[in-house]
């Protein structure tokens, strides 16, 4: 194996620690929100978005980007939330062809009760990483990343 190959099998091998991060963070926050609250993270993501808006809505296209969803799956969402009383659309006023999704107060309501459970799942889940060996490095370099500049 050449210098190359090495240097593909550590990235690879970063990439596969990414994944396993990423996997336990998902696993720890579907648990959390669909017990409490009967919220899937990608449904969370949704309402934290929206949550962060001024005049507290998005376009259907940037909410599909935030979800990182296609336009279908966006609208399935949309569709399931919608249902539950979480979101409304709004028809552009500037734009006929442009939909606008919004935060419900019941959205609102349901978003501010998941907050601290995905906060405290998060943290929770985050700090039992660090505790693993074959973590650990990635988890160093996320804090590294994420600490605020002095």
């Amino acid at each position: 194996m050449g210098i190359a190959d090495d240097a593909v099998e550590v990235r690879a091998r970063g990439w596969r620690t990414l994944v396993a991060v990423h996997s336990l963070i998902e696993a720890e926050l579907e648990r959390a929100l669909g017990e409490s609250v009967r919220l899937s993270v990608i449904e969370y993501t949704v309402l934290d978005a929206l949550s962060r808006q001024d005049g507290w809505h998005m376009r259907m296209q940037q909410l599909a980007g935030v979800a990182a969803l296609s336009p279908s799956a966006t609208t399935r969402l949309v569709n399931r939330l919608e249902d539950r009383g979480l979101l409304t659309r709004v028809l552009c006023a500037d734009d006929r062809r442009g939909i606008y999704t919004e935060l419900t107060a019941a959205g609102r309501e349901l978003y501010q009760q998941a907050r601290p459970l995905h906060d405290a799942a998060l943290e929770r889940i985050l700090s039992q990483a660090e505790e693993r060996p074959e973590l650990a490095p990635v988890m160093r370099a996320l804090q590294g990343e994420l600490a605020p500049a002095e």
